[in-house]
């Protein structure tokens, strides 16, 4: 397995180029007995005042064990070569990403192709971590969630519980999970009325923009389907104030660490105002996206993730490490009586429950020219992932990615 950059809680750019330089120089020993000086001192644990975040002392490094690659019987030696030639001849199209394809928690086949930055020519490997996108969503959705079991939020509590200035009445918390809020899209109305986008916006300014400007809902609440970012924004602040910590540090705490998702982190650009993470987008041609001025805010994406990250995420969630057997049986219910149920959305994921023994529990993503799919097959335990980071070739059928599997 290659050497992965680990990143540490505290968000810092330099830091995170020192560890990278050194895992390249073969100094991790050395690296690990600087730990200490950087804050990895423990404190008696205090209850944060009300209003306040958590301060979030730096751990010690997770470390995560070798990842499992299965035995290549014929049969699966066969399926392992029909779909490296199959990204072979993506790769020639200009696919540039991972992929990777595991049965019950055992790779059958990965590989990495192109670079993780096309000017300098580096390479992407199995631990380099993309911008999820939308695939952040289910990670947010499992934050609401650990915090549903332990009593600190209900479901069908109002939104305006935890958000009272939000002038939409009627919407729940399962609302916002399922995308049946009826809520305005923040990317539209900030992109038209956030006034300095040299400034990256808060998540509390996309409630503040709602407040001022009273935007027309697009339904009422609980009408019908109608995917919205906004509601991801919501609940990630919802976590915030429930939890008293950041929203990247509840999740690297109750989440990427557990979860021992070693080049796990969101970025956040009110705390980095630049993205030192290696892998960059690039939306079209060779042209780097633009560090935008919404991504400052969170919860919607901003997840960033290595496919070996997901994989760790996806075994997970056959456990308890995260959240019980009738959490995630709610999780992925359809909540939607109006959508098909080979298309349908339930508390933060995509569901394709046309075939009852083998039901597809899945997301994709789309963000600044990264693409993200994140596929489970619940019956057959087998797990899809892919990660680019440049359009050509990334766009993918996931019916069909299953049935090559």
């Amino acid at each position: 397995m290659r050497k992965s950059v680990k990143f540490i809680q505290q968000d810092i750019p330099t830091m995170i180029f020192f560890i990278k330089k050194a895992l390249r120089s073969g100094l991790l020993l050395a690296l690990f007995a600087m730990l200490p000086a950087v804050g990895c001192k423990t404190h008696p644990a205090a209850s944060p005042k009300e209003g306040e975040m958590e301060e979030v002392v730096a751990a010690a490094p997770v470390v995560r064990e070798k990842m499992k690659f299965a035995e290549l019987t014929p049969k699966k030696a066969a399926l392992a070569q029909s779909l490296k030639t199959y990204f072979a001849q993506l790769n020639k199209s200009g696919f540039n990403g991972t992929a990777l394809f595991a049965e019950n928690g055992e790779i059958v086949y990965s590989e990495a192709f192109g670079y993780a930055n096309l000017k300098t020519k580096e390479p992407l490997t199995m631990e380099s971590a993309f911008q999820l996108a939308s695939v952040s969503k289910p990670i947010t959705s499992l934050a609401v969630l650990i915090l549903k079991q332990e009593g600190k939020i209900g479901l069908d509590d109002s939104v305006r519980k935890y958000i009272p200035e939000l002038p939409y009445p009627g919407i729940t918390i399962r609302h916002l999970l399922s995308h049946r809020s009826g809520l305005p899209n923040y990317m539209y109305f900030a992109e038209q009325d956030w006034p300095n986008k040299d400034i990256p916006m808060k998540n509390q300014d996309v409630i503040d923009l709602m407040v001022q400007h009273q935007y027309k809902p697009y339904y009422l609440p609980n009408k019908r389907y109608n995917y919205c970012n906004t509601n991801f924004v919501l609940l990630a602040t919802i976590v915030e104030k429930v939890s008293g910590m950041k929203f990247e540090d509840f999740v690297q705490k109750r989440i990427f660490d557990p979860c021992k998702m070693v080049n796990s982190r969101i970025y956040n650009k009110n705390v980095s105002p630049i993205n030192t993470n290696p892998v960059v987008g690039y939306p079209t041609g060779r042209a780097e996206a633009e560090n935008t001025f919404m991504n400052g805010v969170v919860g919607d994406k901003g997840v960033y993730c290595s496919v070996y990250d997901l994989l760790m995420l996806d075994q997970a969630l056959y456990t308890d490490k995260l959240i019980t057997e009738a959490t995630r049986k709610e999780a992925f219910t359809p909540q939607h009586k109006d959508l098909r149920i080979n298309d349908n959305y339930g508390l933060g994921w995509r569901l394709d429950l046309a075939e009852s023994f083998n039901p597809a529990i899945y997301h994709t993503g789309w963000w600044r020219g990264f693409r993200s799919y994140f596929i489970r097959e619940l019956g057959e335990k087998r797990t899809i992932i892919i990660l680019c980071n440049t359009p050509r070739a990334s766009r993918f059928n996931t019916r069909d990615l299953r049935e090559r599997f």
